[in-house]
């Protein structure tokens, strides 16, 4: 089975996976193996009997969310995809069961989600006027007025800025299509205050990321996410300790934020999908049927 997940992890290499779903893949794949083997299964003798087992593993014992386990059986899923194309296995079990027990695959998936947390033009005000530091201040601004991702604003290099046009050219993303965002007079004073704070920083040799950490090297995920947290916490917006994803406001939430009020304030849907760089139409239909049903 460690060499199945060994072969599986090239493949992915090979179709030009990104480096956080390659991990993301071989870490559900060991918490996977590790399961079926104190249990005296293997991947190859996988049915649905072993998946509910699994399921109430992942459920009940670790505590697992809904959304967690939307992804985690999807990277299974694609796992089986891998060995029936192989010829290990005669079929996907996990397509039939991730259709019958994870509700998100359910029709209507998106009716009974826990909304994400939204909050207001002056709320938004409030969290970017209470940083003060000059990075931090730069993230949580550039995620509002842009709506993007969390990976293409870690991404961002130096030169991938166009000050006269005020607009930024992300790296290529599989769910982009539109790879110009642009950014306002308050973004760019905002921006150029922590090009000029990042001169103080120990930036490592031939980095040329916009954003670094303390240690001068690219700031990674984890770091944009304790960066929006850590203020959102400190102005009341985001609460760690609570279980409902409502009382949550972490880099995602801008991007909702982002495209909510832009259809709030009239922007046709069209010009709502271009600024996102939404590449399936589904994304924007799902946030313009949100706030249809609030309305």
């Amino acid at each position: 089975d460690g060499e199945l997940i060994k072969e599986f992890i090239s493949d992915c290499r090979l179709r030009n996976f990104s480096d956080e779903s390659i991990r993301s893949y071989r870490s559900i794949l060991r918490i996977t193996y590790s399961f079926l083997k104190s249990h005296g299964f293997s991947f190859v003798g996988l049915d649905k009997y072993v998946l509910k087992r699994l399921l109430e593993h992942l459920s009940f014992e670790k505590g697992y969310s809904v959304k967690t386990l939307e992804n985690y059986f999807s990277a299974l899923s694609s796992f089986y995809d891998f060995l029936v194309y192989e010829g290990v296995v005669d079929r996907n079990p996990v397509l039939p069961f991730r259709k019958r027990y994870i509700r998100q695959y359910k029709v209507g998936r998106h009716v009974d989600d826990p909304p994400r947390k939204l909050i207001s033009v002056e709320q938004m005000k409030m969290l970017i006027d209470s940083i003060l530091d000059p990075r931090d201040k730069a993230i949580v601004t550039l995620l509002a007025k842009t709506g993007i991702r969390r990976k293409e604003l870690i991404n961002i290099d130096l030169e991938d800025i166009n000050w006269e046009e005020q607009s930024i050219q992300l790296k290529p993303h599989p769910k982009r299509s539109n790879l110009t965002v642009f950014f306002d007079d308050e973004c760019a004073r905002i921006l150029l205050r922590w090009l000029n704070a990042r001169k103080n920083y120990p930036v490592k040799p031939g980095c040329t990321a916009l954003f670094v950490n303390e240690r001068g090297e690219r700031l990674n995920r984890h770091g944009v996410y304790d960066v929006v947290t850590k203020y959102a916490e400190k102005v009341g917006l985001h609460n760690p300790k609570s279980q409902r994803m409502e009382d949550h406001f972490t880099p995602h939430c801008c991007r909702h934020w982002f495209t909510t009020w832009l259809l709030r304030n009239g922007m046709p849907r069209e010009y709502v999908k271009e600024l996102r760089g939404d590449r399936r139409g589904e994304a924007i239909d799902i946030y313009h049927h949100m706030d249809q049903k609030k309305s």
